[in-house]
């Protein structure tokens, strides 16, 4: 097997998942380069976390890089990067070309890049290549300004978000949350008033609210080669949502799932714009219309894609035989889940929190089962990395969410659908 150095960008759950799904096919212990130490790896005998203050941002990213890139220069192997996160994604990018001299830098260039953060942008990419996603008005500083942000062109609920998530973490006030589902116009015009009376300066991205629980999302993560061309696709069927107001959208349990529609509708639109490395897509089924409506793409794997690991697609594997292996040239497109019977459901909170709150539906009856079978897992408890510290650690994680599932579900979800 051809020798490779894997080097993950953060320090959080994703950054865990990748760091074992490297244990799991290559025994490997890992690093990770972060600017702080976060829950989810610490006490890990599988990712040695190098913490260096200002990591996550400019200046400081490139001063650790370029101290990185005399250290690695003339390493042998391929020294893989892997952003764990959207900041680190959108560095490696603009420093793609500084970096691929001495590192092996899995990521489309940066203009394109620039396009597909911005919600604005992929948007408009999504208009160009067709695919379907929700109805959308643009608000700006100056509509707030001069009153016509309250024209709104869509029946009420409507949903809400920043367009710019990095500034948007600076902006405090009382009910802030990384989205809004807004129930009628005087509810509106109060938080986007709060919004931008509190230091916020970009755009608001106000949607259409596409109907149903969160059993009505999708989640696909595809892997796409230095050659452009799609290799392997995973979908997933979220059940249940972190109703926490800074983490609402995090998907807490995950069904495999297949639709070879939805798959080519995917891998088209991946091979036409030339795209290169893991996507993560979060879409939303409108049973209006029958369409699966694309929210956003991460140009990364997500926080929940361990899922694709425990269903046999291992993550890490595709970035070792595209780069390290030069394998992937020849090999078919992987269309991941149609076999059943090997489904595992992946959960990241307790059992009793998923089977409380997950909406009762065909599709929970079927993760019921997957338990009953123990046909279940997480990314975080792994037997082959569980001292009695990290154990201990992990299991205070996952009994948190019993406060946040009682303080935040009924009013951030549960009054949007029945239950």
């Amino acid at each position: 097997m051809a020798k490779f150095t894997p080097i993950l960008l953060g320090s959080d759950i994703n950054v865990y998942g990748m760091a074992r799904s490297f244990n799991e096919a290559y025994g490997i212990k890992v690093r990770a380069w972060a600017a702080t130490q976060l829950a989810a790896t610490r006490y890990s005998k599988i990712v040695d976390v190098e913490v260096h203050p200002g990591f996550s941002e400019d200046p400081g990213f490139m001063e650790v890089m370029q101290e990185k890139i005399k250290e690695y220069q003339n390493h042998e192997e391929p020294v893989i990067l892997i952003a764990c996160g959207d900041g680190y994604a959108e560095l490696l990018a603009k420093h793609k070309q500084e970096l691929e001299g001495t590192f092996v830098v899995p990521y489309i260039d940066y203009q394109l890049l620039e396009k597909l953060i911005s919600k604005e942008g992929f948007y408009e990419v999504c208009e160009e290549y067709g695919l379907p996603y929700p109805k959308t008005k643009i608000i700006k500083l100056a509509d707030y300004q001069d009153g016509s942000y309250a024209d709104v062109p869509f029946a009420f609920p409507v949903a809400l978000k920043p367009e710019d998530p990095v500034s948007w973490l600076d902006v405090q006030f009382e009910g802030r949350k990384k989205a809004f589902v807004i129930k009628d116009l005087a509810e509106f015009k109060d938080i986007v008033g709060k919004i931008y009376t509190n230091g916020y300066k970009e755009d608001l991205i106000l949607q259409d609210f596409i109907p149903g629980d969160d059993s009505n999302m999708r989640v696909l993560n595809a892997y796409v080669d230095k050659n452009h061309q799609v290799k392997m696709m995973c979908l997933g069927h979220p059940l249940l949502e972190d109703p926490t107001p800074q983490s609402i959208g995090n998907y807490m349990a995950i069904l495999p799932a297949y639709d070879e529609k939805l798959y080519e509708t995917v891998q088209t639109f991946l091979e036409k714009i030339n795209y290169v490395g893991m996507a993560n897509f979060d879409i939303k089924y409108d049973a209006r219309d029958g369409q699966y409506k694309f929210f956003e793409i991460n140009l990364r794997q997500g926080r929940s894609s361990f899922y694709v690991t425990l269903n046999g697609y291992n993550l890490a594997k595709w970035y070792v035989d595209d780069y390290a292996e030069d394998s992937l040239a020849g090999q078919e497109t992987v269309y991941a889940n149609k076999l059943e019977s090997s489904h595992m459901l992946w959960l990241g909170v307790p059992e009793k929190i998923f089977k409380e709150y997950a909406v009762d539906n065909e599709a929970k009856q079927a993760a019921l089962k997957l338990i009953d079978a123990g046909q279940v897992g997480t990314t975080v408890f792994y037997d082959q990395d569980s001292s009695f510290k990290r154990w201990l650690l992990m299991k205070y994680m996952f009994h948190n969410y019993y406060k946040r599932f009682k303080t935040y579900f009924q009013v951030n979800k549960g009054q949007y659908f029945d239950k």
